[in-house]
């Protein structure tokens, strides 16, 4: 599951503002702030979660770790 730190993390490599990224996957901008200013993934529907994650992946991002292990991302080389 993705974490709002690995959300936050994969927009900032992007360079993306959360407009762009709410452009990119389809979720509405309140959905994203919410998200990343008050943690509140867990409140996020898994629908809005896979829109979030395989924007990220369309454009390069890796994610890997957890909330346990220390969450992360990557940029994958093309």
């Amino acid at each position: 599951m993705l974490t709002f730190e690995q959300i936050k993390m994969a927009r900032a490599a992007l360079g993306w503002s959360i407009q762009r990224l709410a452009e990119e996957c389809l979720v509405s901008p309140r959905t994203i702030k919410r998200i990343e200013g008050e943690g509140l993934i867990d409140k996020v529907t898994p629908a809005n979660l896979k829109l979030i994650r395989d924007a990220f992946e369309a454009n390069g991002i890796e994610f890997f770790g957890d909330a346990e292990s220390g969450p992360g991302v990557r940029i994958r080389r093309k």
